[in-house]
C-alpha cells in the first residue's frame, strides 16, 4: 500500500504555532477550544520539541519556542505575523469561554457583512484568532453591496 502524500485527518495547510510556554498553551486551547492533545514529544530542558491538538477537524501543530534556532514566538516578536481563523458550531458559546480562559478580546462578537458572526481575540501566548460561524450564504455581488453600505455607516 502506498504512503499517502498527505496524512489521513490532515489538510494541506495546517498551522505550526511556536509559543513562549507550549505546555500552558495547550491546556488553554483544551479550555478555550476543547482542543483534543493527539501527540506530545518533549525536547531539552522541559520545553516541548513538537506537539499536536486537534480543534474540531483540524490538526494544529505547536512547539515551544528555540531562540537559539531562530524559532521565536510572537511575545518575542512583539505581535503575531498571522492570525487564524477557527469556524465553532456556536461562536456565541466558544468565544465568551476563550476570554474566560484568559483570551483578549480585539474585536468584539458581532454580525459580519460577509455572513459571519465573529469576535477576534489574542491568547495569552500572542497568537491572533478570529472565532466565527457562518450565519448567512451571500453572492459576492451582495457582500460587496453590505460593505459598501458598512463602511458608509462606519464613517
Amino acid at each position: 500500500m502506498a504512503v499517502k502524500p498527505i496524512p489521513d485527518g490532515y489538510s494541506s495547510v495546517t498551522p505550526y504555532l511556536i509559543i513562549d510556554g507550549a505546555a500552558d498553551a495547550i491546556a488553554f486551547y483544551k479550555k478555550a477550544f476543547d482542543a483534543v492533545e493527539i501527540l506530545r514529544m518533549d525536547g531539552p530542558d522541559n520545553r516541548i520539541g513538537h506537539a499536536e491538538i486537534k480543534i474540531g477537524d483540524s490538526h494544529v501543530m505547536l512547539a515551544d519556542e528555540f531562540p537559539e534556532m531562530d524559532i521565536i514566538s510572537p511575545k518575542k516578536l512583539g505581535g503575531a505575523g498571522v492570525s487564524i481563523m477557527l469556524y465553532v458550531e456556536n461562536v456565541d458559546v466558544v468565544f465568551p469561554r476563550a476570554i474566560a480562559a484568559g483570551g483578549t478580546q480585539v474585536r468584539p462578537l458581532q454580525d459580519q457583512f460577509y455572513g459571519d458572526r465573529s469576535g477576534t481575540l489574542k491568547d495569552p501566548f500572542g497568537h491572533v484568532w478570529t472565532v466565527g460561524t457562518h450565519i448567512a450564504d451571500y453572492s459576492e455581488e451582495e457582500i460587496r453591496e453590505r460593505a459598501a453600505a458598512s463602511m458608509k455607516n462606519a464613517g
